[in-house]
């Protein structure tokens, strides 16, 4: 991924994280990427974890989601809330780039606010495109970088197409 934050600037940003997603509930961003019951999704860069609860009720019981993220203070986060709301389905991982995730395993991916901080995108992308299932959805979106160069940054690397650009996000498929 990235450099980590500092603590400090872990627990700012998950400070205004909260007051966005009290603005403009996760749900709604989630709307896009059409998780169904069952699926399992992976919150790649999941920082506090402001997408794990819509997301759990979204996949349901027997969906699965895995929090990813490389700042320790993110999975402490994550796994707190799996505990304080008696999360069965949801498992955090540490990791910088691996996600030790099963070959073609993942319904859809969520990529968000993170590729413009990525020190490796094309290991990213690669790892991605390997634990995503055939017609697995990458969901991205990343509001500091021009909408042409996150478009460009996905596909150049040949593992991802543009499916849908949605109101928030864009979805893209593996090639």
């Amino acid at each position: 991924m990235a450099k980590t934050q500092s603590n400090l600037s872990f627990r700012l940003m998950s400070l205004s994280f909260m007051v966005r997603d009290f603005i403009s509930p996760r749900k709604n961003v989630l709307k896009e990427v059409g998780i169904k019951p069952g699926f399992h999704v992976l919150d790649y860069g999941c920082g506090p974890g402001g997408y794990i609860l819509p997301l759990t009720k979204l996949a349901g019981k027997s969906g699965k989601i895995y929090a990813l993220d490389m700042h320790h203070l993110a999975v402490k986060s994550v796994k707190n809330m799996i505990i304080k709301n008696h999360l069965t389905n949801v498992e955090t991982i540490h990791s910088d780039c691996k996600t030790g995730l099963p070959d073609n395993s993942l319904d859809a991916v969520l990529l968000y606010d993170i590729f413009h901080d990525l020190k490796h995108p094309h290991d990213v992308l690669k790892e991605l495109h390997r634990v995503l299932k055939g017609h697995g959805i990458l969901s991205v979106t990343d509001h500091h970088l021009p909408d042409s160069e996150l478009v460009s940054g996905l596909t150049s690397t040949g593992f991802f197409k543009l499916s849908v650009k949605g109101t928030r996000t864009y979805s893209f498929l593996k090639t």
